[in-house]
């Protein structure tokens, strides 16, 4: 956490308010196998969450005080990501330009600003320089000016050189190799300075709502609940953060995001989001085949041709000859059998990769789910009392692979709207909570339209016989010559978990042993990311109802929930009876991707945040 004494007095007020909710004794990252939980119950209760089972009728929790203390802002912000961050940046610098008080707080589940931020990165800067023209005088830590670019279609066993024409989204000149989690941090030091109110280590739970039923703020989660949903002697009550205009910035797939969907039907005129998951790892390696700056990118092998995919591999200039690689697979592909971690693991034996990585170490590893839905998918932005921003509605460009810059102009252009409306002294708003549509409008006149418009076609135009090879083509042909200006929207396949074929329909695929040197197991792979939740708590990988995995995702599926989580999160078992299966989650592994409520075929998992502080403890990933 940043230090209180950096605090505005009002915000140590806060700090110490939010502190009493913090009585979880500090343990050590661990990794949890099937042998360290067992049930003695021939058919388990799995789910023990309030958010499935109701505290109200509970009746261990009878007398249970329940209250919770409230504080108030001008803005609040969910997700200490660089959308949120800078939306509280934008808010801070008009503020003091023109001489306004606004209180701006930013409250972020990791324990640290930038522990949960996971990239490539390869950062486009046309935003920071927007945001801080003088980022280079402040130190911000972009170190890597992209050098050399290379991008490759990839076969068993050759790489056919694919060139990067001037003008296509793979053309990274001006680009900056960045560690995010470590320019996220730099964000968070110019917030602070600027005024922002940060809150690292809670985690926004629930929506809260005025009585005319716009926003009202969130409340963190309650701490001290034990592992079967009861109440601990150490039970401590959330506390409720309340503000005109709440931004919902968590990232990817946000928890809190899904309930705003439903409730003001935001979805209602736009496709499927559809993602990918992203595998990440840093490695050093020999100086000799260190190449600061330089790009490659490669499409193909291990995946076929109607799997969505690819890899990246990035040399940093951080004083040590450090290299960031992984591979991204979409999560609309269809056999059950395919495990994006053990596709990564394989990637890197092609003879074209694992040079680079012989003889070199292995640091840290992580993963994360991506939005690949592009214009097609935006939600609706804004609803009375708040509003999304970043990537958690979704503005990625997926063929640049690239999101940071325009998740920070969305929060700069939210923050410009939010602030001409919360500090117009004329303003009546006809709901509690202050609902702000100009943001939406701001957006679809500023370049981070103009660009998602541009490509929209790119994504879905793989979704054809040819696959890979016609998606290639049609980039080729549409967007370098036509610059997007194609008179037509294509269309995605739908939902993800709905693409998943039955098992009988597929082939298993065989996956090499990892040798301990270039590839690696999944749990070794976990124990690098500093993965650490509250061991007593119930587990927030939240199932609808608890026979569904067994009787459908085991039954239809093979159980593709073991190969599609990168964690070992989910596994089935033997019943202790030795008659039948159960599926097991070991929630403590969990990296917080949200691939599993994202791929569920049965949609019957539901990823809630944990206790605040939980989750990986990523060092500049």
């Amino acid at each position: 956490m940043f230090p209180a004494s950096r605090y505005s007095l009002q915000a140590r007020r806060c700090v110490r308010a939010l502190k009493t909710l913090q009585s979880r004794e500090h343990v050590l990252p661990q990794v949890y196998t099937s042998r360290q939980c067992s049930s003695d119950l021939s058919v388990p209760k799995i789910t023990t969450h309030y958010t499935v089972f109701p505290r109200e009728k509970d009746p261990r929790w009878e007398g249970v005080d329940m209250e919770r203390f409230a504080d108030e802002a001008d803005v609040l912000i969910v997700g200490g990501g660089p959308a949120g961050l800078s939306a509280a940046i934008r808010l801070k610098q008009l503020a003091n330009e023109q001489e306004k008080e606004l209180r701006v707080c930013v409250v972020e589940k990791a324990s640290q600003i930038g522990a949960h931020t996971l990239s490539g990165a390869c950062l486009e800067p046309t935003a920071l320089n927007e945001l801080f023209p003088d980022w280079k005088e402040r130190g911000a830590p972009l170190n890597t000016p992209v050098k050399e670019d290379k991008f490759a279609l990839l076969t068993e066993k050759y790489r056919i050189p694919i060139p990067i024409l001037p003008g296509l989204p793979m053309n990274n000149h001006g680009n900056y190799i960045v560690r995010l989690g470590h320019f996220v941090r730099w964000l968070g030091e110019q917030a602070e300075e600027l005024g922002v109110e940060l809150y690292p280590g809670y985690a926004a739970s629930e929506v809260l709502f005025h009585e005319d039923g716009s926003v009202k703020g969130i409340a963190t989660n309650d701490v001290g609940i034990a592992k079967d949903g009861s109440p601990k002697e150490v039970f401590e009550r959330g506390m409720e953060l309340h503000a005109k205009v709440t931004i919902f910035s968590e990232g990817c797939h946000g928890h809190l995001a899904k309930q705003l969907y439903k409730r003001f039907n935001l979805r209602e005129n736009c496709q499927p989001q559809t993602y990918a998951i992203g595998l990440k790892e840093l490695w050093t390696i020999e100086e000799s085949k260190w190449r600061p700056g330089r790009i490659e990118h490669t499409v193909g092998w291990p995946l076929n041709r109607n799997t969505y995919g690819g890899s990246f591999l990035y040399h940093l200039n951080e004083g040590e000859p450090l290299v960031a690689l992984g591979f991204v697979v979409g999560l609309d592909y269809t056999n059950p059998y395919l495990s994006p971690f053990r596709e990564f693991q394989r990637w890197k034996h092609h003879p074209s990769v694992s040079p680079t990585l012989e003889g070199g170490t292995r640091i840290a590893y992580g993963a994360r789910a991506l939005n690949e839905g592009g214009m097609q998918s935006l939600p609706k932005l804004t609803f009375p009392g708040g509003l999304l921003i970043g990537c958690s509605p979704g503005f990625m460009n997926v063929p640049k692979i690239k999101g940071t810059h325009t998740a920070m102009k969305t929060g700069m252009l939210a923050a410009e709207s939010i602030f001409a409306k919360v500090t117009d002294e004329n303003l009546e708003s006809e709901t509690a909570g202050v609902h702000v549509p100009e943001y939406e409008e701001s957006l679809k006149s500023s370049w981070v339209w103009k660009e998602l418009h541009a490509v929209r076609n790119i994504r879905p135009s793989f979704h054809n016989y040819f696959g890979l090879y016609g998606g290639i083509m049609y980039t080729g042909v549409f967007y370098w010559i036509c610059r997007g200006m194609e008179p037509w929207t294509l269309k995605h396949a739908g939902m993800d978990s709905a693409q998943l074929k039955p098992a009988n329909q597929c082939t298993p695929i065989e996956y090499p042993k990892p040798d301990g040197r270039i590839s690696f197991d999944l749990l070794s792979s976990v124990a690098l990311s500093g993965t650490n939740h509250e061991g007593d708590q119930p587990a927030h990988l939240t199932l609808m109802n608890d026979s569904v995995p067994v009787a459908n995702n085991l039954a239809v599926y093979d159980g593709p929930e073991q190969r599609f989580c990168p964690a070992g999160v989910y596994e089935y078992v033997p019943l202790e009876t030795g008659e039948g299966m159960r599926l097991q989650i070991n929630a403590q592994n969990c990296v917080h991707c949200k691939t599993c409520d994202i791929k569920d075929p049965s949609q019957n998992i539901n990823w809630v945040v944990p206790e605040g502080g939980g989750g990986p403890a990523y060092n500049g990933m």
